[in-house]
């Protein structure tokens, strides 16, 4: 990515400044090391646990410096912010605390937990549009018609000095880190955290990590159009973000060494890994930085590498389906299918061949119908729990020796499970 020195927006001073104006009133979040992280990836891994603000993200920063900056008139007009769940919840939090009056306009699309929770802190919720692009152009007419003030997620220099301040808590606790690896959306987060981190230890890297989905940033910096438009359903909506700041494009440009792109399975994973093995509960924008460290273990092996965490506010549902997707991926939860006689007795057999070799029966299927097999044969697909793909292979050939020809049909098990369908159906 080439270089260019312009006018940052903001300066050091300004984001010590914005530090000074939030403490005591935004958590100064732990940054830990992360030693399961660390055996994993080959990297020294930092975690900044931005997850533990009251909203669930480092949003509160910007928003309260902004909030803070207004002037009395402004305060008693009231606000209006645009934002797909973590901006909204900062600003109608701090909102309610300051006595503002905050309305958010969200995109229609923006999971209910996040719309439930802003409506919480008080805030009058308008959905309007498929994505941020319509609801930043929504938001911008409420305002001008109603007098409010704009409270930008991302390009907007007090915003920005807020966002620094997870730089300056970061470089006090890790002075000698190498690489700070932080998610990118507008660009906001990323630009005050690389002024800050370089303004201290001008060694330390920036690496940015967008959605491969939204590579808006990235694309903006190349200044070529995508092959494709910007766009789609993707699990890190917090950073599904089509046109990037103005401010925040030359911050990056002049800070920021590189951006990586991660695919969906790579979100999902690292949400995954970070519950199972960190214990940690993060959404797709807060995962973004371990699933570049995770696609990419080469570009940070030895290095000292901090992974900001940005935010936790993950719908239950979408959390309990990665997980369990996980799972299969896994090799520890797998569909079977066994051919077996319909006469009586025989089911019996097959689930204690099963409960024999340590599988655990979740669900069963027994199908007479539908299934291309004799008349007096029948097909049962089973869901079966398992400790790894190895033990998958040793239950399918146990079934099969037992006289159960049986394939496994999860196409995301390991090869190690495949191979023994095949040699069994062989």
């Amino acid at each position: 990515m080439s270089k260019k020195t312009p006018s940052l927006p903001v300066s050091l001073a300004e984001i010590r400044a914005a530090a000074a104006a939030i403490a005591g009133e935004v958590l100064r979040t732990p940054a830990v090391p992360a030693p399961a992280l660390s055996k994993l990836t080959g990297a020294d891994i930092v975690v900044k646990l931005e997850t533990l603000h009251p909203t669930g993200s480092f949003k509160e920063r910007g928003a309260l410096n902004k909030l803070k900056s207004l002037a009395p008139e402004q305060r008693a007009a009231g606000i209006i912010a645009m934002s797909a769940g973590n901006h909204a919840q900062g600003v109608a939090y701090h909102a309610r605390r300051l006595g503002i009056p905050a309305t958010i306009v969200m995109p229609e699309g923006t999971p209910f937990t996040k719309i439930e929770r802003t409506a919480a802190h008080g805030a009058r919720i308008v959905l309007r549009g498929a994505g941020l692009s319509e609801a930043h152009r929504a938001a911008q007419a409420i305002a001008a018609e109603q007098g409010l003030t704009f409270v930008h997620p991302y390009d907007d220099p007090a915003i920005i000095a807020g966002q620094g301040t997870i730089g300056l808590e970061l470089l006090a606790d890790f002075p000698e880190l190498d690489a700070i690896v932080v998610p990118v959306g507008g660009g906001g987060l990323i630009s005050g955290i690389a002024i800050a981190a370089k303004a201290l230890n001008a060694g330390v890297e920036i690496v940015g990590v967008e959605a491969a989905l939204y590579p808006s940033m990235l694309e903006a910096l190349r200044g070529k159009p995508a092959p494709r438009p910007a766009g789609g359903q993707t699990i890190a909506e917090g950073i599904a973000v089509k046109d990037p700041g103005v401010l925040t494009r030359a911050t990056v440009s002049a800070l920021v060494s590189d951006i990586l792109l991660v695919d969906e399975s790579a979100l999902e994973r690292a949400i995954e890994t970070l519950l199972d093995l960190q214990k940690l509960v993060v959404e797709g924008a807060g995962a973004a930085a371990l699933a570049a460290v995770m696609a990419h273990p080469e570009r940070f092996r030895g290095r000292r590498v901090a992974l900001v965490l940005c935010g936790g506010n993950i719908d239950a549902r979408l959390l309990a389906s990665v997980l369990m997707r996980g799972l299969v991926r896994g090799g520890r939860l797998v569909r079977l299918r066994a051919e077996i006689s319909d006469s009586p007795g025989v089911l019996a057999k097959l689930t204690h061949i099963i409960g024999e070799k340590g599988g655990n029966i979740v669900e069963i299927y027994h199908q007479r119908l539908f299934h291309d097999v004799p008349v007096k044969l029948a097909e049962l697909d089973v869901v079966v729990e398992t400790r790894n793909p190895g033990h998958v292979a040793e239950i399918v050939t146990a079934l099969n020796a037992g006289g159960f020809p049986t394939r496994l049909l999860s196409n995301t098990a390991d090869e190690a499970g495949a191979a023994a369908s095949r040699r069994s159906d062989g």
